[in-house]
């Protein structure tokens, strides 16, 4: 099923800045909040919907990059948001609705959903770049590319503990993740609630740390990853994998994979957005007496028919036989700039024919003429 538009979950314009973002979001995620709406799948979808939209409008790059490509732009196949899980999303509601530990809806709801712990230090995220022919981004591929990276430890399944018996409630937060403090300010006692230092978030604490990766949870190793990159991206585009970036610290979330497109020169041909470009060279002959060429695409050679007069710099479209957009709005055309192709040394015979031909009518420049003789159009082409 498509995905909606996020502006349209969000209900709101794309004018819209980060404040009246961030409202939008609390209403929806209140009205379709869990607490709310028991054993209401329906309701679970458009809740996480809902803060897929926010994660991507909320942050100026993805925002920006949204506006541009949809949601192509965020990727296909995993990549970008949809793949967020509940922890991920309550993650974000300490700087939304300023929680104070537990469930940020427990103060609306009476606390009737129980909060799981807090989780370990998030993975790092990693950067990989990726390299595509314009025949590639014509099509799409699918690519599987070997990372090097931080992996769940096997041992301990991402614990860090050495055993289930290394493994007790943290002593600083008691077991929730997280620790409130009251400070003194000039508007009175202000509460708040951050991140366990003593735990980093699981609610834990480790006894005898796992002897495979002394206590982090994770090892280096490789890994292989499919890429699912979508037809039409651009040389400097970023997509990325959620939870395809290094593995957490003690159970903690996955980082993130970010990709880079990189996109190849080609042998024939330049890109100007969705067109393509090719010079082709004709020789005088050709181009003053017309003639049929064939000129490579991206899909195989056709033949064009060049009439005669052909000027330097005219240009011939082929339509649709250019790149796709990300968003798949249609093609892109391929342009072909047509080059006079004059010769650098001639023989006696070949400088006599240009001679003569010099001095006939129609090889004469004539600044009154709307259009300029050849060789001076040659001059102004190579200087």
């Amino acid at each position: 099923m498509a995905k909606r538009d996020y502006y349209e979950v969000l209900g709101v314009s794309k004018s819209a800045d980060e404040k009246e973002i961030k409202k939008a979001y609390r209403k929806v995620a209140m009205k379709f909040h869990p607490d709310r709406n028991p054993d209401d799948k329906s309701a679970e979808e458009k809740f996480k919907e809902a803060a897929e939209a926010y994660e991507v409008l909320s942050d100026p790059d993805k925002k920006a990059r949204y506006d541009r490509f949809g949601h192509a732009g965020m990727g296909q196949g995993g990549f970008g948001g949809g793949s967020m899980n509940m922890e991920d999303i309550f993650s974000q509601f300490g700087d939304i609705f300023g929680d104070m530990g537990g469930s940020p809806f427990e103060s609306f709801f009476g606390g009737g959903r129980s909060r799981s712990r807090g989780r370990g230090q998030k993975g790092a995220n990693l950067r990989i770049k990726v390299a595509l022919t314009l025949e590639e981004v014509e099509n799409g591929v699918t690519k599987k590319i070997k990372v090097k990276k931080q992996v769940s430890c096997n041992s301990c399944n991402g614990s860090g503990a050495k055993d289930s018996n290394s493994v007790q409630n943290c002593g600083t937060c008691g077991g929730s993740g997280y620790v409130r403090q009251v400070k003194s300010t000039f508007l009175g006692q202000m509460q708040t609630t951050t991140v366990c230092p003593g735990c980093s978030g699981s609610g834990q604490s480790i006894t005898a740390k796992c002897p495979s990766c002394k206590g982090i949870g994770s090892n280096l190793d490789h890994e292989t990853i499919e890429l699912e990159i979508p037809a039409g991206v651009e040389d400097g585009m970023q997509l990325s994998m959620r939870g395809k970036g290094n593995a957490g610290k003690q159970g903690g979330p996955n980082g993130d994979l970010l990709i880079n497109i990189e996109v190849k020169n080609h042998e024939h041909f330049s890109r100007d957005g969705m067109n393509i470009v090719y010079d082709l060279f004709l020789n005088f002959a050709d181009a003053a007496l017309g003639t049929s060429v064939e000129v490579p695409t991206l899909g195989g050679k056709v033949k064009i028919k060049v009439p005669p007069g052909t000027q330097a710099g005219k240009i011939f479209r082929l339509r649709s036989k250019g790149l796709p957009s990300v968003q798949a709005y249609g093609k892109g055309d391929q342009l072909i700039n047509v080059n006079i192709w004059t010769p650098k040394e001639l023989n006696s015979e070949e400088r006599e024919l240009m001679e003569k031909l010099k001095e006939m009518p129609n090889f004469k420049p004539n600044p009154g003429k709307s259009e300029k003789g050849f060789f001076e159009r040659m001059k102004d082409y190579f200087n």
